[in-house]
């Protein structure tokens, strides 16, 4: 035997697994991690303690100026990001929700992830280590070129480090400083042939180098739209593609003569 319910009856019984529902998915995990602006570390300096760059072989420039990496710092991957974190971020400027997977390799374990981006930055630092000595006509047999950086990982670092080798041994190839005593902040992955990648988190990163003084942001040109979204005053946006241009670019800034580009 079976009895009716009343529409009222009938609306609270079906609104019960429906609240259950968005309480499991209000507090369940979700596969994003939330970024923010991190650190940034000038490569022409030392590194908590340790020179950055170090060149044996060839005679090193004492320089002015600043080239300043830049990093995002993101939950760690055994994180547990919720719908409340993921809202909460959405209307700030100084966070991102990226997919776990755009910053962590899917399926892995956090100690092979800490060894996957290692491997990453060895890999970005003799690539860029390579495209500079190829770009001054130096021989890596010549020339030995050491990179230190401590506590961080990937390959975003590429470009600076290479223009960080150039500004050390060549300057801006008349006497001066490739910087041109600016606070000059960037990001980039470098091959060794001189080509610059994207990267990601480039409008955080943007963040990250206006709060440390830079006053002048290298980024991918593929991402000149991304690095626009939140561009904090006073900093201005040079696209780069290759090392070559990104020289010249910073040449023209400095001595005044010729173009530079802009997003």
């Amino acid at each position: 035997m079976f009895s009716r319910l009343t529409r009222p009856r009938a609306i609270a019984v079906c609104a019960l697994p429906v609240a259950a529902l968005l309480a499991t998915a209000v507090f369940a995990p979700l596969p994003f991690s939330v970024a923010q602006p991190g650190m940034t570390a000038n490569v022409l300096g030392e590194n908590k303690g340790a020179e950055v760059i170090t060149i044996s072989g060839a005679p090193a420039r004492d320089t002015r100026g600043q080239l300043r990496m830049t990093t995002i710092e993101a939950t760690s991957p055994d994180t547990r990001v919720s719908l409340p974190d993921v809202i909460d971020s959405w209307f700030r400027t100084d966070q991102a929700v990226m997919p776990r997977d755009a910053v962590y390799p899917n399926g892995d374990s956090v100690k092979e992830i800490e060894r996957h981006n290692e491997e990453q930055m060895k890999e970005s630092q003799d690539a860029a280590t390579q495209a500079a000595l190829g770009y001054l006509g130096l021989n890596a047999k010549d020339v030995k070129v050491s990179l230190k950086l401590a506590d961080v990982g990937g390959p975003s670092a590429g470009l600076l480090f290479s223009l960080g080798i150039i500004d050390k041994l060549d300057g801006d190839g008349s006497g001066g400083d490739l910087t041109g005593g600016r606070v000059i902040a960037g990001t980039g992955t470098i091959a060794a042939d001189g080509t610059v990648g994207a990267v990601g988190g480039v409008a955080l990163k943007t963040q990250a180098a206006r709060r440390d003084g830079a006053s002048v942001f290298l980024v991918p040109k593929a991402e000149c739209g991304d690095a626009r979204a939140e561009l904090p005053k006073g900093l201005r946006l040079i696209p780069v593609t290759t090392l070559k241009s990104t020289v010249s670019s910073l040449v023209a800034l400095e001595t005044g003569k010729g173009s530079v580009p802009s997003c």
